[in-house]
């Protein structure tokens, strides 16, 4: 794998720049922020790239200093430009021919590398052989077991997978097999998903915090054979029993041939059918000596397509999606996200924030492909306070950061920039961000509070696992926006079928990506693919997100486009509302809706401490909304609530919290599991059943009048 490296880049004074969209108008562009460095094309690896694309004579391809000449070419030729990258990053079998790239490019149903074999751990365990055994790859920081930064070496990690590989055949796992954990992001959940994956089996995995009905509405779809999981856990300084839960599931899924439980708090309990994870390891190691050569773990190759995880939707709306993606196409995506746009480089620390039930932490996993050290945390990223997290950067010395876009608010809204502002956060290049957009406003605080680190906010989902939208190390980063389209992807913004530029737009695709699902779990027909995907632009894959794409190729990300506001036939994205409103310090949190049944606008927020939506604080908000905005921004109601609905990964759930507010029932439009705080749906439940009598007492005609 061709690797490179870059000096920090150059920081820009950060203004704050308004991102305001008025339906139909064109957009202010935010304050530059970052720009790269005038060599950037010379130190980068998409730099490096696109030199190899012409010194190997890759037909068409542009050379460097042009990523829009890049990118047209990554879209235009779809099989020239996948080919390069996995010949570029050497992934796949050396022995096997090229053999054709894209040999049908349908939507849904494309076919990808038909005689491609490789395997998607393999190529990450190969990474990981080219470390010196006793050079840590894999760091975890644990409320539950305390681990402060616990290093895993080369060596430890090769030996670990290949006694857990041995356990996983020993119970009947193989090639088509299927292994499920509940687990929390510490290194045995890494451990598990290259020993099941290396074998040619299914992985899945769900973050502990999830109730029993959740996680049985996801793993009774996926039926696996072994179940990983904890029995208990510590977060934000609280034991959390999950005893009930691993009950449950046990009960619930009929295909377990055996429970592997992990301990955390204290030592696992094994009973009938449950089994201790240290001990399993223990009596299947291969080798007493890490990284010997008879500790390293096999590979079984399998074709492109071959299902290498489930990953499932927040299920906010009804039964959560069981999404299967394959091997190669993962591989492939990941080695170009993380490799050309994030630019991580060998040997830099690479943390995202995340549970293991969020595709992120899948995406963190992939780091070992480009050789950086891993780190993981297990625990609350407010606990004992806000600052935990970037006091773990400055001591770890952090390359790449990521984070959600909803802790960044968190951590503005607090005025952490005076802690910020006594801590070394002079190795952090790159701090990502994603979960929901970025607003103009916490971006430049971001850039500013981290002395000029690469402030990447990237757009894309768990159904692609991976980004339509970011950043590339070669262009600049503007307050609120997303640089670019990623290579390889041919998204556009779409308006009544048109591309548009300026305005807003619906996000599609145009073109196949190899990370795209390869179906979905109890849908043989694929019925519920095409209709969740491909039904509203035939041939095309569309997001659902609202967007704004400029002439210049950067794009910004409005917000969920079934929840875009049309007020008076005026199209209002809901970004512009929250970019405002996160001006205003007595609010925590807000959430917009649209109920067309009465043609109002509903506000709904939450207050700081101490706060109380008085007169005086509503009329502060209405003012600063027609200021900031227009006189169509002001809401027709401001409501106050103890909690609003976001998915566990900082979503606002703004469609289900317009339906209940229009009468649906709440258990109908939300499952409580899925959301982060679920005190938001009784919250709203009962808002809506204050505004219905309001709204009767308001239409009852009085007494004595006639009917």
């Amino acid at each position: 794998m061709r690797a490179s490296s870059s000096a920090r880049s150059r920081p820009v004074a950060p203004g704050l720049g308004k991102v305001l969209a008025v339906a139909g108008s064109s957009l202010a562009r935010g304050a530059v922020l970052w720009e790269p460095p005038a060599d950037a094309w010379e130190t980068s690896r998409l730099g490096a790239f696109a030199r190899w694309l012409v010194e190997t004579g890759v037909p068409g391809a542009p050379g460097p200093g042009s990523y829009e000449a890049l990118w047209s070419w990554s879209v235009s030729d779809l099989a020239a430009f996948w080919g390069a990258i996995q010949g570029f990053f050497e992934l796949g079998d050396p022995g096997d021919p090229p053999g054709p790239v894209l040999v049908d490019r349908a939507m849904p149903g494309a076919r990808w590398f038909p005689s491609w074999r490789g395997n998607y751990a393999g190529a990450l365990l190969q990474a990981v052989a080219r470390v010196p055994p006793e050079q840590p790859v894999l760091r975890c920081w644990s409320e539950s077991t305390g681990a402060a930064g616990e290093p895993v070496t080369a060596g430890a990690l090769l030996a670990d997978v290949a006694a857990l590989q041995a356990a996983l055949v020993e119970l009947g796992v193989g090639r088509g097999g299927r292994v499920a954990a509940v687990l929390g992001a510490g290194p045995e959940a890494v451990v598990g998903l290259l020993a099941t994956t290396s074998l040619g089996a299914t992985w899945s995995s769900l973050s502990p915090e999830l109730g029993p009905q959740a996680a049985l509405d996801r793993l009774g779809q996926f039926d696996p054979q072994i179940l990983l999981c904890v029995e208990a856990y510590r977060y934000g300084g609280k034991v959390v029993d999950r005893r009930e839960l691993v009950g449950t599931l046990r009960e619930g899924l009929g295909g377990l041939r055996a429970t592997v439980l992990v301990p955390t708090l204290d030592a696992p309990r094994p009973g009938p059918g449950l089994r201790s994870y240290p001990e399993l390891l223990a009596a299947h190691r291969a080798a007493s000596a890490a990284g010997s050569p008879a500790a390293q773990p096999r590979v079984e190759p399998v074709p492109f397509d071959h299902p290498l995880w489930v990953l499932y939707s927040s299920g906010s709306t009804g039964r959560p999606k069981a999404i299967v993606q394959g091997h190669g196409g993962i591989l492939l995506e990941h080695a170009k996200a993380l490799g050309l746009h994030q630019d991580l480089r060998p040997g830099e620390r690479f943390l995202w924030y995340t549970t293991t039930g969020w595709m992120m932490w899948n995406y963190l996993v992939s780091g070992l492909l480009l050789g950086a050290e891993v780190c993981v945390v297990d625990g609350s990223p407010t606990w004992p306070d806000l600052g935990v997290l970037w006091r773990l950067a400055a001591e770890a010395r952090l390359g790449a950061l990521g984070v959600s876009a909803g802790f960044l608010d968190a951590c503005r809204r607090a005025g952490l920039e005076r802690e910020l502002a006594g801590l070394d956060l002079g190795s952090l290049r790159v701090l990502g961000s994603t979960g929901s957009p970025l607003s103009a406003t916490t971006a430049a605080w971001a850039a500013e509070v981290t002395g000029g680190a690469q402030v990447a906010s990237i757009s894309g989902g768990t159904d692609v696992c991976t980004a339509f939208l970011g950043p590339a190390p070669v262009l600049p980063v503007r307050a609120g926006e997303l640089s670019c389209a990623y290579l390889g992807c041919a998204a556009e913004a779409l308006a009544d079928g048109r591309p548009v530029r300026g305005e807003q737009g619906e996000l599609v695709v145009l073109a196949p990506m190899p990370s795209m699902p390869l179906g979905l779990l109890g849908d043989p027909d694929g019925q519920r693919l095409r209709a969740t995907y491909y039904a509203q632009h035939p041939g095309a894959w569309t997001h659902g997100d609202a967007v704004v794409r400029f002439e210049d190729g950067a794009w910004v990300v409005l917000g969920r486009s079934d929840a875009t506001l049309n007020r008076g036939g005026v199209r209002l994205g809901t970004a512009e509302f929250y970019e405002a409103l996160d001006q205003l310090p007595e609010l925590t949190d807000h959430l917009v809706v649209h109920l067309e049944d009465t043609d109002e606008l509903v506000l709904l927020v939450a207050l700081a401490d101490g706060v109380t939506l008085d007169d005086t604080l509503e009329r502060r908000i209405r003012d600063h909304l027609r200021r900031q905005l227009s006189p169509r921004h002001v809401p027709d109601q401001v409501h106050a609530l103890p909690a609003l609905p976001r998915t566990l990964t900082g979503k606002r759930l703004e469609v289900p919290a317009k339906r209940i507010l229009q009468g649906a029932d709440p258990e109908a439009v939300a499952a409580p599991e899925a959301l982060a705080d679920p005190r938001a749906l009784p919250a709203l439940a009962d808002l809506a059943r204050r505004l219905r009598a309001e709204r009767a007492k308001t239409i009852e005609p009085e007494a004595g009048s006639p009917r």
